[in-house]
C-alpha cells in the first residue's frame, strides 16, 4: 500500500474539517474546532499529517499523534481519520503501521497508545488485528446523540512492536 505522510499544511484545514465533519466518520470521533488543528500544527507536542496516496499524493485523510515529547515516551494516536470512499482498502492499516513505526524509530516512544470508541468496530478489530492491546474502558465517557458510549484504551509497547515487525519480515521472507 502506498501512502505518505506529509505534514498538515494552514491551508489543508478546510479538508481535514470537511473529513472530520463527515456523516459517515462523525459517530466514530469527536470533532475539533479549527483552533485545535492550528494549534496542533503549530504546537512540537503533536505531530499533524496529511494522509496522501497514488502517483498524484491524491489527499485521503490526515492523522495526529500527540505526546511526540512526552518526557515517559508515550506517544498517542489521537485522532486517525480518511475519507468515507477511502475506508475499506487498507490504507488504515497501512497508517497505523507507517504511525507506530515512526512513533517507536523516529519519535523514541516506549508505548503508542490510543482510545477509541466502544462502538467502533471496524477500527477496534484493526487495532488489535496490529497488536494493541486493551488496558481498560472509560465507561459511559463520551456523549453521543444517541447517549454515551464508552473509550476504550489500547497500547502497543517497543517489544510488541519489535517481535511483530521481526515476524512480519520472517513471514516475507
Amino acid at each position: 500500500m502506498n501512502i505518505r505522510l506529509r505534514p498538515t499544511m494552514l491551508s489543508d484545514l478546510d479538508f481535514v474539517i470537511s473529513v472530520e465533519q463527515d456523516q459517515a466518520n462523525l459517530p466514530f470521533i469527536t470533532p475539533w474546532e479549527r483552533p485545535q488543528h492550528e494549534g496542533a500544527i503549530r504546537f512540537p507536542d503533536f505531530r499533524h499529517f496529511i494522509v496522501e496516496t497514488g502517483a498524484g499524493n491524491e489527499r485521503v485523510g490526515f492523522v495526529i499523534l500527540q505526546g511526540c515529547r512526552n518526557p515517559h515516551r508515550s506517544v498517542e494516536l489521537k485522532r486517525l481519520v480518511l475519507t468515507p470512499e477511502d475506508q475499506g482498502h487498507g490504507l488504515g492499516r497501512a497508517c497505523v503501521r507507517l504511525l507506530a513505526q515512526m512513533a517507536f524509530r523516529d519519535l523514541g516512544a516506549h508505548r503508542f497508545w490510543l482510545d477509541v470508541k466502544s462502538l467502533n468496530d471496524r477500527a477496534l478489530a484493526l487495532y488489535r488485528s496490529e497488536g494493541f492491546v486493551e488496558e481498560g474502558r472509560l465507561r459511559e465517557s463520551v456523549r453521543t446523540a444517541e447517549g454515551w458510549d464508552s473509550l476504550i484504551v489500547m497500547s502497543l509497547l517497543e517489544p510488541e512492536h519489535a517481535a511483530l515487525q521481526r515476524a512480519r519480515e520472517q513471514g516475507a521472507a
